[in-house]
């Protein structure tokens, strides 16, 4: 691999953090380099260091016990968890009890923000900021509550701004549209086709899509004349392939048969065509074909359920995704992890709204300051949680190898449910079984900085789908214009790609939880060495044709991998329908003055149920 491509400062594939870079506005003042995990490049998202010390509690069944240990420090609250629904939980319990509450954040990673995750890259004299976990704001119009609204507000984030900062046009000026790659692994041939028939409501360019002819786009597909004909069949003249059945019936049918099937078996595609499927739900819902029930992947929006007569549900999961998809900023959700950081630490960076943070200098230095009301302790691990027999929480971590025991009132666990019943005992076995069952799923955002674009350009896509290849989907970074940062707009600038990763094991009669533990395992085992490998194997085999070459443009790579992403949601195919309460439910009651905060709470992976979760559990505390 040619030492063009930077990997700033690794060692056996993974970035030093005592070289974490540099700030945007330090980069530009040229200072020394200085503690900012944002610009670490290599291996990050749940990154070695972040996670070894959950293993011997959750793995191994390791115990620690604090009960002879001082206890350093007090609290009104602590809170287990820096991500979103965590600071969220912070920014209301400080609503609630006032200014002088004393409140602490435990955040195992080296950043805080959880799957928010900021990343940064600098191609020359240019800054590029890139996304590693939660991208967008989803459908706020649909789904935002009142609770939701009210922070984002109080944060200073105008909705509305999107609408101008979000170029929609930008790439469709280019004559740029998707595409869909080809493996020659699974279809004989490396083929790259300009133009993709499979839109989804998921897609932020859904509206400007123009793939062509769908014949003309599926003539080329490396697939027999057969499975190429049936395909256009399927796309040019949608059909009821539940014909006979009354509207209750097909949900009844679509809740129980998996996507893949239903358009192999009900709409005809048979087993060469659906091929083209295998890979289209991964960007969305983290959930290959094989294990998305057909109703799920209807509520989405993906083809094949137009002549099916059930246009007129009441969902509200449809409803979202006639919003646009353009509620982003240049970093994804990490600006609002840093919104809410900046609320609750003021002296963390300067400014106070949705603009000025997009480049605001964050000195980390200031985020656990003696005196401070409240503070966030990166690196730090919480092992045991309990309810104190003289009221409030004892509470052990695990920092820089050292075991430390420290109290408070309250206490909101706001990091993975599954975690939860290792770190509490106490807890009743029925919650500790529904804890267990929220068994995330694993992912893997892969930012690429590039010189330049001129391959995509010239190859005329923008966004590429591939069926079967590493990487199902690779694109342009969205382009958003914000707060003084310009997103790169003609194909002579560099550029991020951003690229996902999903490990599973499809089509082997394998269950959801099954698929998600071994890809959770997978993830964990490969190197950073191999994720470049198969990068820059993938790039030059898909943009090849248009004059791409790894060694000559990648300048650096950061791959994100979450072996716990996102949160659990049901799933018809494998879940039993259960009366009374859902299991999530049960899974986060009030135990003590103890509640539970994150997305796992909801079964919902999205940032404003994070929130939502994160409002629930504060108020529970009032009555603990």
């Amino acid at each position: 691999m040619s030492s063009k491509i930077n990997r700033r400062d690794f060692l056996s594939g993974t970035a030093l953090v005592i070289a974490a870079g540099l700030t945007p506005l330090a980069q530009m003042r040229g200072e020394p380099a200085r503690y900012y995990p944002p610009s670490l490049t290599g291996l990050r998202g749940s990154h070695p260091g972040s996670f070894e010390v959950a293993h011997q509690v959750g793995r191994e069944g390791k115990s620690f016990d604090i009960s002879g240990l001082p206890i350093e420090q007090s609290f009104d609250l602590v809170v287990v968890g820096g991500g979103i629904s965590g600071l969220a939980a912070a920014w209301f319990y400080r609503e609630a009890h006032g200014s002088a509450a004393r409140v602490l954040i435990l955040e195992n990673h080296d950043d805080f923000g959880g799957h928010a995750k900021r990343n940064e890259f600098r191609v020359g004299d240019r800054l590029l900021l890139g996304y590693g976990g939660t991208e967008s704001l989803q459908s706020p119009k649909t789904f935002f509550s009142k609770t939701v609204n009210r922070l984002l507000r109080s944060l200073g984030v105008e909705l509305s701004r999107f609408d101008t900062a979000f170029d929609r046009k930008l790439y469709r000026s280019l004559g740029l549209t998707q595409g869909v790659y080809f493996d020659r692994e699974t279809f004989g041939v490396d083929k790259l086709v300009a133009g993709n028939p499979v839109v989804t409501g998921g897609d932020s360019f859904a509206s400007d899509a123009n793939p062509g002819p769908i014949e003309a786009v599926i003539g080329q597909f490396p697939m027999s004349d057969e499975a190429r004909g049936r395909l256009i069949e399927f796309f040019a003249r949608p059909k009821d392939y539940l014909a006979g059945r009354s509207q209750a019936e097909k949900i009844a049918y679509l809740k129980k048969i998996s996507y893949r099937d239903f358009l192999r078996k009900d709409a005809g595609l048979g087993d060469e065509a659906v091929k083209f499927f295998d890979g289209s739900t991964l960007g969305l819902t983290a959930m290959g074909p094989d294990i998305l029930p057909a109703l799920d992947a209807m509520t989405s929006q993906y083809i094949g359920f137009a002549g099916l007569g059930l246009g007129n549900l009441n969902d509200p999961e449809i409803a979202a995704f006639n919003e646009p998809y353009i509620y982003h900023f240049p970093d994804g959700n990490a600006s609002i992890a840093r919104l809410l950081a900046r609320s609750l630490i003021p002296t963390v960076a300067p400014g106070r709204t949705m603009e000025d943070v997009v480049l605001a200098d964050f000195d980390y230095t200031k985020l656990d300051l003696d005196g401070a009301p409240i503070r966030l302790r990166l690196n730090s691990t919480a092992v045991a949680i309990a309810n104190a027999r003289n009221r409030g929480v004892d509470i052990g971590y695990m920092r820089a190898g050292a075991l430390n025991r420290i109290q408070a009132k309250h206490c909101v666990l706001a990091g993975y449910n599954m975690m939860i019943p290792h770190i509490m005992p106490e807890l009743p076995d029925p919650q500790k079984q529904a804890l267990a069952l929220s068994v995330k799923m694993p992912l893997v955002y892969v930012n690429v900085a590039v010189r330049n674009w001129h391959s995509f350009v010239k190859l005329g896509v923008h966004d590429i789908y591939s069926p079967h290849a590493y990487f199902s989907n690779t694109k342009l970074d969205y382009p958003v214009a914000l707060g003084g940062y310009r997103n790169p707009s003609g194909p002579s600038e560099p550029m991020l790609l951003h690229m996902e990763h999903i490990p599973l094991t499809p089509n082997q009669g394998l269950s959801n939880v099954q698929q998600f533990r071994l890809g959770r395992q997978l993830l964990l085992n490969t190197p950073f060495a191999e994720y470049e490998a198969r990068i820059v194997d993938q790039l030059d085999r898909m943009l090849g044709r248009g004059g791409f070459r790894s060694t000559r443009d990648i300048s650096a790579i950061t791959v994100n991998r979450w072996p716990h992403g996102y949160a659990y949601s049901a799933d018809s195919l494998f879940d039993p329908e259960t009366s009374g309460p859902q299991p999530y439910e049960i899974a986060r009651r009030r135990c003590g003055s103890v509640t539970i905060a994150n997305s796992d709470a909801g079964w919902n992976s999205y940032t404003h149920e994070a929130i939502d979760q994160a409002w629930r559990a504060v108020n529970e505390l009032k009555s603990a």
